[in-house]
């Protein structure tokens, strides 16, 4: 159990993140430039060829898609 600094509610505590739905999905416009990962409050994107988010630690802030400057990280359904 890890609690996320700066928030609070629901979002408090991270295992009550796993029965939200994830909002944001990085789409094949991701240059891997990194500034997301560097953004997101709860560590929900990892490296790689194209970046990923963790649907079970992303906590729907949008943080991560206001930070891109790709405009690579949209809403998800």
């Amino acid at each position: 159990m890890r609690t996320v600094p700066g928030l609070s509610g629901q979002f408090a505590n991270q295992t009550n993140l796993k029965n939200i739905k994830m909002a944001y999905k990085i789409t094949d416009d991701c240059v891997a430039c990194g500034t997301c990962m560097g953004e997101c409050p709860t560590g929900a994107i990892s490296e790689g060829d194209i970046y990923k988010i963790d649907p079970n630690v992303c906590i729907d802030c949008g943080t991560c898609a206001d930070a891109c400057p790709m405009g690579a990280i949209v809403a998800g359904e």
